[in-house]
């Protein structure tokens, strides 16, 4: 379920009334108002693809499905399309950089370059975090890493989103996540030794206590997240059109040289964040996937250490 409707997402991010109130002020202007009602439109996700030469594109629209007080709107929009471009990057990449790999013994060019990113997932997030048994999980982590990134990338190409900021898309990349330490967990502990763990190991009276707390505790990583990715990568944007805003508010030339040098320097941090994002998600599912498999291996200890 996506945010196609700017009102919607406006309960999430504080002051996005107040930039609609300068951007219906500044339409008085002129081009003014057009330009900053685009910029605001960078923002959220929205039924209408912004293509060069070709102009404002329909995307399809589909009737709302609705299930008991639940609506569902599977219409594709600006984000959905991002995200599959950004499937069909990852896929295409990954191609090309494994054949270059295959046929070079030594890797060179591009494909020395993803390299490095493997090497430094594996090395520095996977087996840190999960041990030798996370190399397993190294497919996923790849996965999650360069498609985040990629996400992340595509909202600082010109007529570009980032489908990272929309709270949708970061849920969906949450529950997998979810479902992945879940797993990941159950194969080191064994099922029965997982839900014994889910006690807190104290009395049996605390368990009505205890269970409630620790299945919460469940839920809260991924949904930390969820949140945390969507906050930064949308956290920018909204700052950038403040600072184009302020061209608006003050209705003067004068004072556009200061926000637009702010905003090149803002854009030059989002180059940062978009990385640092996509490292700090991958760099948490893992740490959350080896919580639950280095459990297994202290019980193991403990039960060892009293025989």
């Amino acid at each position: 379920m996506y945010f196609n409707n700017p009102d919607t997402i406006s309960t999430i991010i504080s002051g996005h009334d107040t930039l609609h109130a300068v951007a219906q002020s500044g339409a008085h202007g002129g081009g003014g108002g057009n330009l900053f009602t685009g910029l605001l439109h960078h923002v959220y996700d929205s039924n209408e693809l912004d293509l060069p030469f070709l102009g404002k594109i329909e995307l399809p629209h589909f009737q709302p499905i609705h299930v008991g007080g639940l609506t569902l709107d599977f219409s594709i929009t600006k984000h959905v399309v991002f995200l599959w471009v950004a499937a069909v990057i990852l896929i295409v990449f990954a191609i090309v950089a494994a054949q270059k790999n295959k046929k070079n013994p030594i890797p060179k060019g591009f494909g020395n370059l993803v390299e490095v990113f493997v090497l430094f997932i594996r090395d520095e997030v996977a087996v840190p975090n999960m041990g030798p048994g996370g190399v397993k999980y190294l497919p996923y982590l790849l996965t999650t890493f360069f498609f985040i990134l990629i996400m992340n990338l595509s909202g600082l190409v010109p007529y570009g989103a980032t489908a990272t900021g929309n709270i949708s898309v970061t849920a969906g990349l949450a529950i997998i996540a979810f479902f992945m330490i879940q797993i990941s967990a159950i194969r080191s502990q064994g099922l029965g030794h997982y839900l014994k763990h889910l006690t807190g190991g104290v009395h049996w009276a605390l368990w009505p206590i205890m269970i409630p707390i620790e299945v919460l505790g469940l839920f809260t990583k991924p949904f930390a997240l969820m949140v945390r990715l969507f906050a930064n990568m949308i956290g920018g944007h909204i700052v950038i059109v403040s600072l184009i805003g302020l061209i608006f508010i003050f209705q003067s030339w004068f004072i556009a040289p200061v926000p637009i040098i702010f905003v090149l320097g803002i854009n030059m941090l989002e180059l940062f964040v978009a990385f640092l994002q996509a490292y700090i998600f991958t760099m948490l599912t893992s740490l959350f996937m080896g919580l639950g498999m280095q459990a297994a291996h202290e019980d193991g200890e403990q039960h060892e250490h009293g025989h």
